[in-house]
């Protein structure tokens, strides 16, 4: 009867430490939406690949955490604000989503983390490139975790301009991305000595380049730098080459460019550009091991917005974990307070103003020669460090720390 009873108590007693873990998490499951690009001008850098490099971290994890399961929905946002807005309003609001991923136009983060922080949900920024999104426009409800303009600037433009490339035509997709990549490129390009001869702006998206390439030949600089990204990149690009844009002595600066429009260019045609990334497939074991897993999955080796996802959704579970809880500011406090070592990011970290900081990379594209494979496309020149990639916190416009007299 005695040995009935204590097994019976510690029936009640594992029972009820099981229910209160599971009370700590909100209606004992982890909701993450995911939402990209799924079909437009953004789809191959993050797109639906992102979604499975968010399925394979989620499944890594084991597909609970604490008890609770994972559950992850997704949606295209069609590069518009307005359709990002209405979907993340209806997630939070009435599907339960605990953390929103991807976001890729910069114009969609913006409007996606208002809501955000109305509903004190939490996002983690993976595809846009505004430094404003940690900067003017931070909240205590987003992360920004793989890139942004500020490095891109002072990696490439800066690169670039100590080359001898000193009087710059800019061109500029017309939203909040390439407003603040253009902003931070004319800042380093003045600093080193170089002069911004021009800057245009074009719509965004844009199929036909040609008067824009037109006006970069008759500026008379000596680089055309190419504030853009995905497909507007590659179809300036190739514009850029049928005009004989780098045969008539300018010369071609590519400041966001992915792995994936390389691919779609191929050597022949992007061999030489320097770029600045945030992680590279090939960059060391540990990268390659887990490129192999996303490629058997997809056919494809995976961006570095591809990598971050993986990464920052592992970050986010292993915080809801360690906390017990997947409250967004315990989880987030949580975040900032844990370094990131893994096949991403080593010594990353997340500050207040929510920029996860770590060492980019100054690539340049490989000639066919020097090319061994389909998707050997870049040499890593060499390694920007965390603490020179990012924009200094003492320089913030961020409301959560503005007015703070230590600087990390």
């Amino acid at each position: 009867m005695k040995i009935m009873q204590k097994l019976l108590t510690a029936a009640i007693a594992s029972a009820v430490m099981a229910s209160s873990a599971q009370a700590a998490i909100s209606d004992n499951e982890v909701r993450i939406g995911y939402l990209a690009d799924m079909s437009g001008t953004y789809r191959d850098l993050a797109g639906p690949n992102g979604l499975t490099a968010l399925n394979m971290a989620v499944e890594d994890f084991g597909g609970k955490v604490n008890g609770a399961a994972i559950t992850v929905v997704s949606a295209d946002d069609r590069n518009s604000p307005d359709v990002a807005s209405s979907t993340v309003r209806q997630w939070v609001e009435s599907d339960g989503v605990d953390m929103v991923a991807g976001m890729v136009a910069s114009s969609v983060t913006i409007a996606t983390t208002k809501i955000l922080e109305q509903s004190n949900k939490l996002g983690i920024v993976s595809g846009s490139a505004a430094s404003s999104i940690t900067d003017q426009y931070c909240t205590a409800n987003h992360i920004h975790y793989v890139y942004d303009t500020y490095p891109l600037a002072h990696g490439t433009a800066q690169a670039v301009v100590k080359e001898g490339g000193d009087s710059w035509f800019i061109l500029t997709a017309d939203y909040a991305f390439g407003h603040s990549l253009e902003k931070d490129v004319e800042k380093v390009v003045r600093e080193n000595g170089g002069t911004v001869m021009q800057k245009v702006r074009h719509p965004f998206p844009t199929s036909d380049f040609s008067s824009f390439i037109l006006q970069a030949q008759g500026s008379g600089a000596s680089v055309v730098a190419l504030a853009n990204a995905g497909s507007d990149t590659i179809n300036a690009i190739n514009t850029a080459g049928e005009f004989g844009v780098t045969q008539s002595g300018q010369s071609l600066a590519a400041l966001l460019l992915f792995l994936t429009d390389v691919h779609a260019l191929g050597v022949d045609v992007a061999q030489g550009i320097q770029l600045t990334t945030g992680w590279y497939w090939n960059k060391d074991a540990e990268a390659r091991a887990w490129s192999d897993r996303f490629m058997e999955r997809t056919g494809v080796r995976p961006t570095m917005v591809h990598a971050g996802i993986y990464s920052s959704t592992l970050h986010y579970l292993n915080a809801i974990k360690a906390a017990e809880s997947d409250d967004t500011q315990k989880v987030r406090q949580k975040m900032i307070a844990t370094p990131i070592n893994d096949m991403f990011a080593k010594g990353g970290e997340i500050r207040e103003d929510g920029r996860m900081v770590h060492d980019m990379y100054l690539a340049k594209v490989k000639t066919p020669a020097q090319s061994k494979g389909e998707w050997d496309l870049y040499d890593i020149i060499r390694t920007i460090p965390a603490k020179d990639a990012y924009r200094p916190l003492a320089d913030s416009q961020c409301k959560l720390i503005k007015g703070t007299v230590a600087v990390k």
